[in-house]
């Protein structure tokens, strides 16, 4: 199948089952934003300062990113549903970036004020996906109240937010960036020492 169908160019697209729907359907927007996810996932991955166990991770969740757009996509009312093969996010995947939460977590100094984001390259990056993360968490609700979402999509997209906070902190720890604290007002904070 070529790339250019044409079928989308009067607003609508096609869902699992064949239902055609308005681009600006919840449920599309919802999958646009975890699509927009997993290639900023993607950005980060490529980046050559991203050690091998930190890009083993991203892999992993660039695919159950795709698992969830195949989800969303999937109305549960979609002729022969039942009958074909969609993968779903499990609780054992929320687990493992639970699990990821805690070992970086385990490496990071104490927290007791807000750090603004950014430092390293590949710090402002996940602090970014952290926010997509978060747009996409929203979406998936709002497409939750026309047409039933599991919880374990949300709460998955919930623990990618926290993932990629704590691997904001960390990969800014690794580079021997300084994490500026947040002192509330305006005007220019001082580096530490």
């Amino acid at each position: 199948m070529g790339v250019v169908t044409k079928t989308g160019d009067k607003g609508e697209t096609g869902r699992f089952g064949g239902a055609r729907v308005p681009k600006d359907d919840p449920g599309v927007a919802a999958n646009g934003d975890v699509d927009e996810l997993n290639s900023a996932i993607g950005l980060l991955a490529a980046r050559p300062d991203i050690a091998a166990d930190i890009a083993e991770q991203l892999v992993d969740v660039q695919s159950a990113c795709f698992t969830l757009g195949a989800e969303i996509a999937t109305p549960s009312d979609a002729p022969n549903a039942s009958q074909t093969y969609i993968p779903r996010i499990k609780e054992a995947d929320i687990a493992r970036v639970e699990h990821w939460i805690s070992d970086i977590e385990a490496l990071l100094a104490k927290q007791t004020k807000f750090f603004l984001p950014g430092g390293a390259p590949a710090s402002a990056m996940a602090y970014w996906i952290r926010t997509i993360a978060r747009r996409a968490e929203r979406s998936v609700v709002r497409a939750g109240r026309e047409s039933r979402m599991r919880p374990l999509v949300i709460q998955y997209l919930n623990r990618l937010s926290d993932y990629f906070y704590v691997l904001a902190r960390l990969l800014n720890q690794r580079a021997g960036v300084f994490e500026r604290e947040w002192r509330g007002g305006s005007g220019p904070i001082p580096p530490q020492a």
